[in-house]
């Protein structure tokens, strides 16, 4: 299946195009120097876009298809990773995935994250990332898990937002994702959040209160979507680029202001890129922040959540 390309890198599309049709003519003529020109320009001209990319090319290599989902870094993380499902009370909600699986150098891992699918059938079935209440608390029951075991907790976060439907309200969607947010804050085990793709407002916030907040270099964190903001303020998507600038929902943004304490790097183009490497750089940097937060921390007698409290305290700006 040919990979999908956005607008922006039709460019570099175009140049690597040209280079397989000279590739073909080479088997009679040699073109090797001009091949390797071609080859030279496309990997300058990738640098210049990749590097200067706009909030709003950020979110689109966000949303990109191709990008590592949820149970892909999980299932490249773990060996054997134990999915588990179901509230234990209305149904279990394919739209976020978790359970127990071992991380090199840490042991076991509760592993919670959101899930999208691949085509539309996986899309229907995943309710595009998009969880119901029961997801969320499938999520509670088993960082609750975690907590009764001892085992430290990882949330990848990617959604477009929680379910907007008239049954998720029914259920209890708004109590759901405030009742997370409360229990998170007071969990005694280690948390880290990992913001991979979309973090769209409550959706991802569900999910998303930890000791440590990191996010991928090409993902994007805010309390509503581009698109949505411009349809509030102008009426229309159209103005979606600009809506994009002003919420600064950017990895560098929100390091900026304290919302994320690190950025995972990708591989030049965006993680689709280059699967393996982005993997092995979640794995190191999972592993040095749980490390480092079971030998400095206690999570015990309400420390850890003296401690999340203030680190949420302080985020933003306000006068009495």
């Amino acid at each position: 299946m040919a990979k999908a390309i956005l607008e922006f890198e039709k460019p570099i599309a175009d140049l690597q195009e040209k280079i397989a049709e000279m590739r073909t003519l080479g088997e009679s003529v040699d073109l090797t120097s001009e091949v390797a020109a071609m080859e030279s320009k496309v990997e300058e001209l990738r640098h210049e876009i990749f590097e200067n990319l706009t909030r709003w090319q950020r979110v689109q290599l966000a949303r990109h298809p191709d990008r590592p989902y949820s149970l892909d870094y999980i299932n490249a993380l773990t060996s054997d990773f134990l999915e588990l499902h179901g509230d234990r009370g209305v149904r279990d909600d394919p739209a976020i995935v978790g359970g127990f699986g071992t991380l090199d150098g840490i042991g076991s891992v509760m592993w919670v994250g959101h899930q999208k699918g691949r085509d539309t059938k996986q899309n229907v079935f995943r309710n595009f990332g998009m969880p119901n209440p029961e997801g969320y608390r499938k999520a509670l029951r088993l960082f609750k898990l975690a907590e009764k075991f001892g085992k430290p907790i990882v949330c990848f976060l990617d959604t477009p937002g929680a379910f907007p439907g008239i049954e998720a309200e029914e259920r209890g969607q708004a109590e759901a994702i405030a009742r997370n947010l409360l229990e998170m804050s007071k969990l005694e085990v280690p948390v880290i959040i990992c913001v991979i793709g979309e973090g769209a407002s409550g959706g991802a916030l569900g999910i998303g209160v930890g000791d440590r907040i990191l996010m991928l270099e090409n993902a994007w964190y805010s309390v509503i979507s581009p698109e949505s903001c411009s349809s509030i303020l102008w009426r229309t998507w159209s103005f979606k680029e600009q809506a994009a600038e002003a919420l600064k929902l950017t990895a560098p943004d929100l390091l900026s202001v304290g919302v994320i304490d690190r950025i995972i790097p990708e591989p030049l183009g965006g993680a689709h890129q280059a699967p393996e490497v982005m993997f092995e750089t979640m794995k190191n940097v999972l592993t040095e922040e749980i490390s480092l937060l079971q030998k400095t921390e206690k999570f015990s007698d309400g420390e850890a959540l003296d401690r999340r409290v203030a680190k949420f305290a302080k985020m933003g700006f306000w006068e009495n």
